[in-house]
C-alpha cells in the first residue's frame, strides 16, 4: 500500500487518523446536536470511535476505496474529511466531513476541503465528486456551493438515523467546474 497522502494548507495538517485519535473522534461523534446532520446516530461508546478509525484505514485497500484525513489545527485534531466510495471506472466518489463546533465558521473546513478536492481531482483523476446534505443543514450546503458544488436534486427518505427517515440533497462537482483547478 502507498504511504498515507498527508496534505498541508496554510493552517492545517491533514493526516492519517490513528488509534490515539479515538477520544477526540468520540467527542465529535457523540455530540447529538452535530450528528443530527451527519447521517448516523450519535456514538455511545469509545469502542465505536476506535472501530471507525479502523474502518477509515481499511478504505485505502477496499475495492471501492477512499481516504479519510484527520484535520489538525495548532497540533490538535479538530475534525476529519474524506473522499470515499471511489468508483474508478466512473472516476467518481463521495465527500464527507465534520468539524468540532468550536472551530466552525473560521474557514478551516473550506481550507481542508479545497486541499482534499484538489488531491482527488489530481491524484484520483476524478471527474465527479458528490455530497449528500440534509436539507436543513444550511451551513454545509453553503460551504459546498462556495466550493463550486451544484444542487442536483433530492433523494427522498434516503437517510435513516435517530429513528427517522431523512431526505438528502445531492450536490455534485465536476472536474471542469472545480474553481481551484490547477491542472
Amino acid at each position: 500500500m502507498n504511504p498515507f497522502p498527508t496534505l498541508h494548507t496554510p493552517r492545517l495538517h491533514l493526516r492519517e487518523l490513528v488509534a490515539q485519535d479515538a477520544q477526540v473522534l468520540f467527542a465529535l461523534y457523540r455530540d447529538s446536536d452535530s450528528m443530527r446532520w451527519f447521517g448516523a446516530d450519535p456514538m455511545t461508546d469509545i469502542a465505536q470511535a476506535k472501530s471507525l478509525i479502523v474502518t477509515f484505514a481499511q478504505w485505502r485497500t477496499h475495492p471501492n476505496p477512499g481516504t479519510r484525513w484527520g484535520l489538525e489545527f495548532e497540533g490538535r485534531l479538530i475534525g476529519s474529511c474524506g473522499l470515499f466510495k471511489w468508483n474508478r471506472g466512473w472516476s467518481s466518489c463521495s465527500l464527507a466531513c465534520e468539524l468540532a463546533p468550536e472551530f466552525r465558521r473560521q474557514g478551516l473546513m473550506s481550507e481542508a476541503l479545497r486541499a482534499t478536492l484538489e488531491w482527488g481531482f489530481v491524484q484520483m483523476h476524478l471527474q465527479r465528486v458528490e455530497a449528500l446534505v440534509h436539507p436543513l443543514n444550511h451551513a454545509s450546503r453553503a460551504l459546498l456551493e462556495r466550493l463550486g458544488f451544484k444542487s442536483e436534486g433530492t433523494l427522498r427518505e434516503a437517510g435513516f438515523w435517530n429513528g427517522q427517515r431523512h431526505d438528502l440533497e445531492v450536490l455534485g462537482l465536476l472536474a471542469w467546474e472545480w474553481p481551484d483547478r490547477s491542472v
